[in-house]
């Protein structure tokens, strides 16, 4: 530990964002570029180097934190880095998108701010591609075995990264006309500019993984025909069926799942559009669901001109401190107010949408709702709350009851699921199938992204072990582990 009163003598600082009279008028990421180094290195210091590193068991990618903290404050950005790559393949999409669990499993959290994690992860990785310290890995040998990887998200990459890296010919197909699954067309740029998934996905051409776009397993390939063509098959094709709201007035136009909305604005960055079919434009945009994925819609529609946006939660506001129920090192739930809520909006929270309301043509205008009370776990209406809000765009970010099973893969694998619906697996990420694999929300349910890159490195190692019957690729985490719960 390079300042022993480095937490003593430093209070937390964090990346500043630019000014939101600013970001609202582009797409570009909110954070003020170059903001973070000036400070960084006064950040790494707090860490303690503590005796039991609770931020190891908060990650399930069960990340060196102590050590690449400490070549951070030192400014050793090449060892910080390798330190960094030695458990995570992507540290700067966790870097900018995971909600930091190791932060709140922070030994210095108990009693004070915690350590920055995320944002020196962040320098981390963004100074080593700018050093050139991000260079492809390509194996030294190759196995003759082949493995085609379903689904280009997070999970997908980490396994299919690791196997290439393992010796093994390996092809991605992915069923957008991009790679990267919901990282590409579920993020907007404002989260995370696509050029960091860009030039990943050029290291790891260099490294010789092939990927196939536009291919939806099922549909457009048979899944039959796919397993017969290679040694192995990692699927790792997300949690992607949203959950629905089976109300009166749902057919009506301008409500949309967010998962049909947020993509179309990837896609106007991307240049493929001109205009956002589905758009917030001077419309009254209100979103279900308080979520991540919420306020990603919330920011999407403050950039495009929005009249107002507003925020529905059926569960109650969280607190700005742990409940008793919610100790130190488990994740709280607590009042986030994210970048796109400091934009602008209103959070409404304990409240029920009772049934939509339209005009002579078939267009949403109003979302009627009702605040609700729970008893026994099941949310009651309270009499006498009823009201109802402008709405002329209505976003669904309820999030996600499991993976597709109308494309037919799960049917024409033969996979057998879970009692959640989820696709069942073993100790080793095996399906029921031999030779076909899972990893991430596939098998998982909806879950971090984090959790995604760990369950792809771990299933990578199950399919190394069967294609060679060894293995020496790290398997962080079990099918079986969650996250930290009282």
């Amino acid at each position: 530990m390079a300042d022993p009163k480095g937490f003593l003598n430093h209070e937390r600082e964090i990346a500043k964002t630019r000014p939101v009279e600013e970001r609202v008028k582009d797409w570009n990421e909110v954070y003020q570029p170059g903001s973070l180094l000036p400070i960084i290195s006064k950040q790494a210091s707090r860490c303690m180097d503590c005796g039991i590193p609770f931020c190891h068991n908060g990650c399930p990618l069960g990340n060196l934190i102590p050590e690449w903290n400490d070549y951070a404050y030192r400014e050793d950005w090449t060892e910080a880095s390798e330190r960094l790559h030695a458990t995570n393949n992507f540290p700067e999409f966790t870097g900018r998108l995971c909600p930091a669990p190791c932060e709140a499993a922070c030994v210095l959290g108990i009693n004070q701010p915690p350590v920055t994690i995320k944002n020196v992860e962040v320098s981390i990785i963004d100074k080593a591609w700018d050093n050139g310290d991000v260079t492809p890995q390509p194996p030294e040998r190759l196995s003759g075995k082949t493995v085609a990887v379903i689904g280009s998200g997070p999970a997908g990459l980490a396994a299919a990264q690791q196997l290439t890296r393992a010796g093994h010919t390996v092809a991605v197909y992915e069923r957008a006309d991009r790679i990267g699954g919901l990282l590409r067309y579920g993020i907007p740029e404002f989260k995370m500019e696509k050029r960091h998934i860009n030039r990943r996905i050029e290291q790891m051409r260099a490294e010789g993984t092939k990927f196939r776009t536009e291919v939806e397993i099922g549909r457009d390939l048979d899944a039959k025909k796919l397993r017969k063509r290679y040694d192995a098959v990692v699927i790792a094709a997300g949690s992607t069926t949203s959950r629905d709201l089976p109300v009166p007035g749902r057919e009506l136009n301008g409500i949309h799942f967010a998962m049909e909305y947020l993509p179309l604005a990837n896609k106007v960055q991307e240049g493929d559009l001109t205009v956002a079919p589905i758009s917030a434009e001077g419309k009254h945009v209100v979103v279900i669901g308080g979520g991540d994925t919420g306020a990603d819609c919330v920011g999407t529609a403050h950039r495009q001109g929005a009249a107002s946006v507003t925020q529905l939660e059926i569960m109650g506001k969280p607190g700005d401190e742990r409940n008793a129920n919610q100790p130190w090192p488990t994740f709280p739930m607590l009042y986030k107010v994210t970048s796109a809520h400091e934009e602008g909006g209103e959070r409404i929270y304990s409240v029920s949408t009772t049934h939509f309301e339209g005009d002579e043509d078939g267009n949403v205008q109003w979302l009627h709702l009702t605040e609700v009370e729970f008893k026994d776990g099941r949310p009651e209406p309270k009499p006498g709350t009823e009201r109802k809000i402008p709405a002329q765009l209505v976003t669904l970010a309820m999030g996600f009851t499991g993976t597709d099973q109308e494309n037919g893969l799960v049917e024409q694998f033969g996979l057998e699921l879970d009692e959640r619906g989820n696709i069942a697996r073993d100790k080793e990420f095996a399906t029921n199938v031999p030779g076909v694999y899972v990893a991430g929300d596939a098998g998982r349910g909806q879950s971090l992204i984090v959790w995604a890159i760990a369950e792809g490195r771990s299933a990578a190692k199950g399919v190394d072990r069967f294609l060679t019957g060894v293995s020496a690729l790290p398997a962080p985490i079990k099918p079986t582990d969650r996250a930290l719960t009282v």
